[in-house]
């Protein structure tokens, strides 16, 4: 299994109109009323192929987008630029599992400038400042508000492999003086019988040692986790009752 930590790539802004919703996949977006009609569009335009609940977050998120452009009357290729913005900015956050909060930050507002000034090919006059500002402020309440619970959702969660080195006692080599939470040691260890573990007040100051820090990582492993469930589950439900179940 691959334990490699994903660091963030450079994130480079660049023109979205018409990058992942073309003018007839637009057309037909346009056509949808209801937020089940809606999923389904944008499922099939931008090729959601995911298991739940990271489905159904991902489709929550393009909808919202779409019900905020009807909101503010954008038009269509406003609308297509803006779902890729938001996809954009969405990948940009789940890349990696560390926190990239400020670089998705500045990368939406690069993105949001190359649609705002007219500076052919590097950028676009699409959306007014009023408009940029809106936009703006819409994603900064909406996404990046919650990255967490994104990044929680879409990204692996890490686990801590932790050293020690004890330093209160004569050093004799470095098996004696490191404490390494493996769960492959421990399974050596047990599979060995009582007859391989080492005696001795050193010996046993080390395994007090490691039993106190495996279960303070553990108490606060098992604390992390919960209060991420809760949050998502929060949000999962405050969604839920504020979406609309038609546009008009």
């Amino acid at each position: 299994m691959d334990t490699t930590v994903k660091l963030a790539p450079s994130l480079k802004p660049k023109v979205l109109l018409w990058t992942d919703v073309s003018y007839h996949d637009m057309e037909e977006i346009n056509k949808m009323q209801t937020v089940p009609d809606l999923e389904r569009a944008l499922s099939q335009v931008f090729k959601v192929d995911l298991p739940e609940p990271k489905r159904a977050v991902l489709l929550e998120l393009l909808v919202q987008m779409v019900l905020f452009c009807r909101e503010q009357k954008f038009k269509s290729e406003q609308t297509s630029a803006l779902l890729s913005l938001i996809k954009y900015v969405h990948q940009a956050n789940i890349v990696t599992p560390l926190n990239n909060i400020d670089d998705c930050s500045r990368y939406c507002k690069e993105l949001l400038i190359c649609h705002s000034v007219r500076r052919p090919p590097y950028s676009i006059n699409l959306f007014s400042l009023g408009e940029v500002i809106a936009v703006l402020k819409y994603i900064n309440s909406n996404y990046l508000r919650h990255y967490k619970f994104y990044k929680y959702v879409f990204t692996p969660q890490l686990k801590l492999d932790l050293s020690l080195t004890y330093s209160g006692t004569p050093e004799k080599s470095d098996e004696d003086a490191e404490i390494v939470l493996d769960e492959e040691v421990e399974s050596s260890a047990a599979e060995s019988g009582p007859s391989a573990a080492a005696t001795g007040p050193k010996s046993e100051l080390k395994m007090l040692i490691e039993k106190e820090v495996k279960e303070q990582l553990s108490l606060v492993s098992g604390q992390l986790e919960q209060q991420m469930k809760i949050t998502a589950e929060c949000y999962s439900r405050a969604v839920g009752n504020s979406r609309p179940s038609k546009q008009t």
